[in-house]
Order: structure tokens, then C-alpha cells, then sequence
């Protein structure tokens, strides 16, 4: 720890997998120009279910493209997307882990809701549909929830703490916010932080349409007129590093992770609190040491269910006071879908290049107001507007709530 307390993190590097394919700039572009996602499901048992939509890493992800022979057979499509991500985010990081010991140095914090959901079913499938007297052997080690830490820890030989937080839609945000806690308290000097997800499984899909809170048509945050969420997949994957190693090696600072806030409702495992969310909000401008007035953009959880994104907006005024008619507000859900514990990582490639670039992504899909979500939502276009800092909002069934505050580099 420095002398003069904790110390700061820079974000040095991102990557991406999502819904338009694999690379952080090609996710940015798209919610930048307010481009959708969003496609009729490709599935083989499309047939069988109800929900006709999602948000889908397209079928040009070649997994054999990436890996080789020998690996591939260990990972699950989770692993497979973090990974990728993993290895855009350190080559635009620039950093040699081989040099220094800086391996030894090194964390890896990976966030996942439900770890290897595919070769869960697809196992699941061969045991009780067909009977199977035996699984793949290599079962364990696909679907296991930690695999995408170990793997990118395995990969490019980090070994410090590595590890995987398993809260639901909030995983991505806790896992970002734990890796940049390690660095502020010198256990590690670089972390490869973020989230993963790939639940587009038929028992997944069947376990959500029971739930009735999937959009039949698409994801329209704070319009009157949504009609639930979206579901996606894909991966976003950050470099963390101490703000003095960064500034030492002369990287380049894509962002400034300035403060995180965490907290839990206590009070229903799927009903949101409007002030267990502010209460997060407000842990992370203080911990970033920033007033209300000094934020310009937050990026909503806005999943489009009726109880979410009215809810989120009375946070978001409990949260900045009278400043929160002044905010711009936009959920990329809109574009992105909802990949679950890899939303809140997909945001932050969005949070990241809308400081960086001075515009505010758009809320798609919004064509009717909803007097019970009444700021400003960034409506159809995005808008460019110069930005000291913004906030990434990410809140969970069980009532978890985790929103990262970042600041212009």
C-alpha cells in the first residue's frame, strides 16, 4: 500500500465477446450507433420452446480458430468466450508477464452466473435422456464454475489469487470490484477482471420462460410499453493495474477505476430495493471521492422487466438527489441482451469508451414514456456530451447490488 493510502487502479486493456461478434471495438461501435443484437434464437430445440429471441454470439465464433486441439476439449463455451477476451484485453495492455515476475504478481477475478451451463445440459441430456452409463471425462473441469479463471490464469501463466464470484446478473461488477480490492491493498500489482456467460442452454431457457419475465418481442428499457428481459451471452475481460505501474511501463489509460459500491436488499430474493441500489450507488461516489454532481452518465441495469427499471429510477434519485434530473441514463441491454453474470462487463467496454470517446450510448427500442421512469434515457440516438465520470449499475436476484465508478482518464 502506498504512503498515501490505497492505492489507485487504471484500466489498461479490454476485450469482448458478444451478440456482433468477437472485440471490444466492434461491441462499442455497435451500441454507439444504436445497432441491435438482438435476433430470433438459434437453437435445436427452437421448436420446443416458447422464447423465439436473444442476444447470441454470432455463428461466425470459430472456437477452433482460438484454441488448439489439445485445449479446446477442456473448455466449455464460457471458458471459451473469457479466454478470447482475456487475450484481446493483455495484448492491448501491452504487459509481458514473463518479464519481472510479473506472473507471479498477477490476479485473475472472473465473474459468472452459472459457470459451464452448456456441457451441464448437454451431460445432463446424455445421463437421463439417453441413459448414458457414462459422462464425457472431462465433464468436471468444463463445467466447473472457477474453469474461466484457471484457464486464463493456465494460459498466460499468472499466478497470483485466482478465483471465480459466482452473484448472478451483479458477478461481473463484484468480480471487477474484488480484483481492483487486491490491487488497492498490494496483493497484486495487475488483475485480468470481468465476466462470462454462455446460459443459452434448453434447461436454462425452459427455467427462464417459467419465470415469465422474458420479452417476446425485444428489450425495450423504461418504455411503457417493455414487456421483460432478454436473454444474451458473451464475455468482457479488463486489465487492472496499479495507476503507478501503468504510468511506469507508459501504458496506455483507457479509464480510471476510481470506486466500487456493494450491498444487499436483505429483503427478497427477486423483488429489487430501491434503496439497497442506492446504497451501492452511494458507496461508489464515495469510495471514488466524487459528488453527485461530478458524474455525467450512468449506465442503468435496465433489464426492461416493469419492476426493474421503475425501481432503478427511484434508486437513481435516491442515489444523486436533484442532479438525477441533469444525469444521462441509458441501458445497452437494449443491443446487448442480458448475459447474466456478463452484463455488467459488457456495460463497462460501453462506461469505458463512453468517457474516453465523449459519448453517451443510446437506450434502444424506447418509443413510449413510462411516467414511473421519468430521467433522461438517452433515447434511439446516442449523444455526444463530455464526461468526468460515470457509474455502471449492476443489481442481482438475492437482492446483491454492485455498481463500479469510473473516472476519465
Amino acid at each position: 500500500m502506498s504512503a498515501g493510502g490505497p492505492r489507485r487502479v487504471a484500466i489498461t486493456g479490454m476485450g469482448a465477446v458478444s451478440a456482433f461478434g468477437e472485440g471490444a471495438g466492434t461491441l462499442w461501435r455497435n451500441l454507439r450507433d444504436g445497432n441491435g443484437g438482438i435476433r430470433p434464437l438459434r437453437h435445436e430445440d427452437a421448436g420446443r420452446l416458447r422464447v423465439r429471441i436473444a442476444a447470441q454470439v454470432p455463428e461466425s465464433f470459430d472456437p477452433a480458430a482460438h484454441f488448439d486441439e489439445r485445449t479446446l476439449p477442456l473448455l466449455d463455451r464460457n471458458a471459451q468466450f473469457a479466454l478470447v477476451a482475456a487475450t484481446e484485453a493483455i495484448a492491448q495492455s501491452g504487459l509481458d508477464f514473463a518479464a519481472n515476475g510479473l506472473g507471479q504478481r498477477t490476479a485473475v477475478v472472473v465473474g459468472t452466473g452459472v459457470g459451464g451451463e452448456t456441457t451441464q445440459d448437454e451431460q445432463s441430456r446424455r445421463l437421463y435422456g439417453e441413459n448414458a452409463s457414462r459422462l464425457h471425462p472431462l465433464t468436471i473441469v468444463r463445467l466447473m464454475t472457477n474453469a474461466s479463471a484457471s484457464q486464463i490464469s493456465i494460459a498466460h501463466g499468472l499466478r497470483g489469487p485466482a478465483f471465480c464470484v459466482a452473484s448472478a446478473c451483479a458477478s461481473s461488477n463484484h468480480a471487477i470490484a474484488q480484483a481492483a480490492q487486491l490491487i488497492r491493498g498490494g496483493l497484486a500489482e495487475v488483475a485480468i477482471a470481468g465476466g462470462t456467460e454462455a446460459c443459452l442452454s434448453y434447461g436454462a431457457l425452459r427455467a427462464w420462460e417459467a419465470m415469465r419475465v422474458l420479452a417476446d418481442d425485444t428489450c425495450r428499457p423504461f418504455s411503457a410499453n417493455r414487456r421483460g428481459l432478454v436473454l444474451g451471452e458473451g464475455a468482457g475481460i479488463f486489465v487492472l493495474e496499479a495507476m503507478e505501474h501503468a504510468r511506469a511501463r507508459g501504458a496506455g489509460i483507457l479509464a480510471e477505476l476510481a470506486g466500487a459500491g456493494m450491498s444487499a436488499d436483505a429483503s427478497d430474493i427477486v423483488a429489487p430495493s430501491a434503496e439497497g441500489a442506492a446504497a451501492a450507488m452511494a458507496q461508489a461516489l464515495a469510495e471514488a471521492g466524487l459528488a453527485p454532481q461530478d458524474v455525467g452518465y450512468v449506465n442503468a441495469h435496465g433489464t426492461g422487466t416493469p419492476a426493474n427499471d421503475a425501481t432503478e429510477t427511484r434508486a437513481i434519485r435516491l442515489a444523486f438527489g436533484p442532479h438525477a434530473d441533469r444525469l444521462a441514463v441509458s441501458s445497452t441491454k437494449s443491443m446487448h441482451g442480458h448475459a447474466l453474470g456478463a452484463s455488467g462487463a459488457l456495460e463497462l467496454v460501453a462506461v469505458v469508451s463512453a468517457l474516453r470517446e465523449g459519448v453517451v450510448p443510446p437506450t434502444a427500442n424506447l418509443d413510449r414514456p413510462d411516467p414511473a421512469c421519468d430521467l433522461d434515457y438517452v433515447p434511439g440516438t446516442a449523444r455526444a456530451l463530455e464526461l468526468h465520470a460515470a457509474l455502471s449499475n449492476s443489481f442481482a436476484f438475492g437482492g446483491l447490488n454492485a455498481v463500479l465508478a469510473l473516472r476519465r482518464a
